[in-house]
């Protein structure tokens, strides 16, 4: 059953010069990809994004290398009949039908390389077209950038693609600040997604400034640090199996110790809204100064359901300078 309620408090935001309009909470699915995450549930998975929809969530991300389009599959099933009512973004550049380009990682047993040749990117689409059961991307965007092929290169075989109808939008991913200048003397992109959260920030001194004077939209990704913002990993957490937050020095004992203190310290400020701590994490988000939405990943539709109310929630000027200072005392030195 659809809320009504959730559908009309969540706030709508175009990207960029497209025309489109999505959530300002987008769903991400690199977690539903399985990789890097400890496997994946279809079935909780499948919840989750419905749920995301029920509540509001227009804006739904995935791309090819989540789980070697593992991700792109669930997500072609969830909104099955649903298409209409999703804007819908996936990704092209990191590719093992090749070996053109710049290797990159391998992935079960398989060189991934970084590549965005104007053959490859025809190919992509139309294997993520396929996994996705539909006939248009809504953004289309470079998922890491290829330092073998020109972006003019990359930006005409993209704009052959919209004028065919094939895309509606065009972004750009994970790029420096000669990148986004290279994209933008090209002109036609619409969005960057780039990492953002309180405790990864680098975004704030170039790119979102350019992005800004250049009507270009941000989608932050990993808005909770992967989960560390969220006020639900303490320091006695363990992870297993191919969890990436294993090795990652974000998550030490004393990182989490960290955020704990953090969550403490806002956890008045969620209570105020009926909120929980990662609700007001991603509330905040959305605040700042050129991030246009903010993508949370949601593994069930409990998780779902949380991050979408965020996207209700209207903190006011005190309350935005109140959690930006906690999050300065507790999560300083924390980087990744």
């Amino acid at each position: 059953m659809i809320d009504t309620v959730a559908l009309s408090s969540m706030e709508l935001r175009e990207i960029g010069n497209s025309g489109i309009r999505a959530s300002a909470i987008g769903l991400g699915t690199w977690a539903i990809g399985g990789w890097m995450w400890g496997g994946t549930d279809e079935r909780a998975s499948i919840g989750a994004i419905r749920e995301s929809i029920d509540a509001g969530v227009t804006l739904i991300d995935t791309a090819p290398a989540y789980g070697m389009g593992r991700s792109e599959e669930i997500v072609g099933k969830a909104i099955a009949g649903r298409r209409d009512e999703v804007v819908l973004a996936t990704k092209c550049g990191l590719v093992w039908h090749t070996t053109k380009g710049n290797h990159f990682f391998d992935q079960d047993g398989k060189p991934v390389h970084r590549y965005l040749g104007p053959e490859s990117i025809a190919h992509e689409l139309d294997q993520s077209l396929r996994r996705l059961r539909t006939d248009h991307i809504d953004l289309y965007i470079t998922h890491w950038q290829d330092p073998t092929t020109p972006i003019a290169e990359t930006m005409g075989a993209l704009e052959d693609l919209k004028r065919a109808g094939k895309i509606r939008a065009i972004g750009a991913s994970n790029l420096t600040t000669a990148d986004l200048k290279a994209y933008l003397a090209v002109g036609g992109l619409d969005a960057v997604q780039e990492q953002y959260s309180m405790v990864h920030r680098d975004i704030e001194a170039e790119i979102a400034p350019l992005c800004a004077r250049n009507g270009v939209s941000i989608l932050s990704y990993s808005s909770l640090a992967l989960g560390l913002l969220t006020g639900k990993i303490g320091p006695e957490r363990t992870f297993d199996g191919d969890d990436l937050r294993i090795n990652d020095p974000r998550f030490s004992a004393e990182n989490r110790r960290k955020a704990a203190e953090f969550a403490t310290e806002v956890t008045p400020i969620a209570k105020a809204h009926g909120a929980s701590v990662a609700e007001i994490v991603i509330a905040w988000t959305i605040r700042q100064p050129g991030i246009t939405f903010a993508l949370c990943g949601a593994r069930n539709p409990n998780q779902a359901k949380e991050n979408a109310r965020a996207g209700s929630i209207r903190l006011g000027e005190a309350e935005l300078a109140g959690i930006s200072a906690a999050a300065t005392r507790h999560l300083a030195g924390i980087h990744g």
